[in-house]
């Protein structure tokens, strides 16, 4: 991948650049220009067709929320310098975002922050447009109810591919439309909030504020829960953390149980990603909500 047609194209003639780690689908760069610092990523174009556009707007949209909703320190988000193509490959080129001490605060400041973002109603569930999660397509078709968008969008395409490679058995098949029957009760109600999307331990860091940066996001306007599993399926988040958000924002009795339910998605998209024992960890799931 032309790395230096890519930075002639970003205005940045001359830069250098080193190889740094930014996940396993893409490579990621840090470039220095006149002693400014840029994260760079980037693929092949026609691989992941408009991922780092739409990983850019989404970007864009958490940036300007999470300024309006704690303008005095809100959770840092890279700023989008540009995204484009040059020749075969597509590119992202971001504010770079230096690693800072934790301050005593970083927990209950990440929560409390995160629960005001989701306490500003967005206007539907869904998204403008599909992106992504991961390598995997993310499908957001708009509409007023949540139960519909997390039946229609979140979890029949993913079994859909699971099933039709043999990963899950008509049995599975069933139990997940029994699932799908009762979604509508399984949720307590709630407005759409602007997600994250992937809020895993591994998409956020200590920014050099000593608070939380977030980024690599799978935006969508959700429920706020989806969000919260997230955060705990692979743990790595201060209890401090939960108390703060729920002081902010309190979640609705029983989300605790609810877990499972508000993890089966990005379990189903390791499931296609990986196989393994997530395809076991979602037939647990499937088969306890059909019961």
């Amino acid at each position: 991948m032309p790395v230096q047609e890519i930075l002639v194209d970003c205005g940045l003639s001359g830069a250098s650049y080193t190889s740094v780690f930014g996940g396993d689908i893409n490579r990621s760069f840090r470039v220095t220009l006149s002693g400014k610092h840029y994260f760079l990523k980037v693929n092949a174009a026609d691989k992941y067709p408009g991922m780092f556009e739409k990983e850019g707007r989404g970007l864009e949209a958490l940036h300007e929320l999470a300024l309006r909703t704690n303008p005095s320190n809100p959770v840092v988000i890279p700023k989008l310098v540009r995204c484009g193509r040059a020749n075969d490959s597509q590119y992202l080129l971001l504010d770079w975002i230096d690693k800072g001490n934790r301050d005593s605060k970083f927990w209950e400041h990440f929560g409390c922050a995160l629960a005001k973002m989701h306490k500003e109603p967005q206007p539907y569930f869904g998204w403008p447009e599909s992106n992504y999660i991961g390598s995997l397509v993310q499908l957001n078709t708009t509409g007023e109810e949540w139960a519909t968008f997390f039946v229609n969008c979140r979890l029949q395409p993913q079994i859909k591919i699971l099933y039709d490679s043999g990963s899950l058995s008509k049995q599975d098949l069933n139990s997940a439309e029994k699932l799908y029957a009762r979604c509508v009760d399984l949720f307590p109600p709630t407005h759409p909030s602007l997600l994250h999307g992937d809020l895993w331990s591994g998409n956020f860091m200590v920014s050099e504020t000593g608070f939380a940066s977030v980024f690599d996001p799978a935006v969508y306007n959700g429920h706020h829960e989806m969000d919260i599993g997230m955060t705990m399926l692979f743990g790595g988040f201060d209890s401090r953390f939960y108390a703060a958000y729920n002081e902010e924002f309190p979640l609705a009795p029983g989300w605790k149980e609810r877990l499972p339910l508000t993890q089966l998605y990005p379990m189903l998209v390791h499931a296609v990603l990986f196989g393994g024992h997530y395809v076991s960890g979602v037939r647990e799931i499937l088969k306890a909500y059909a019961a």
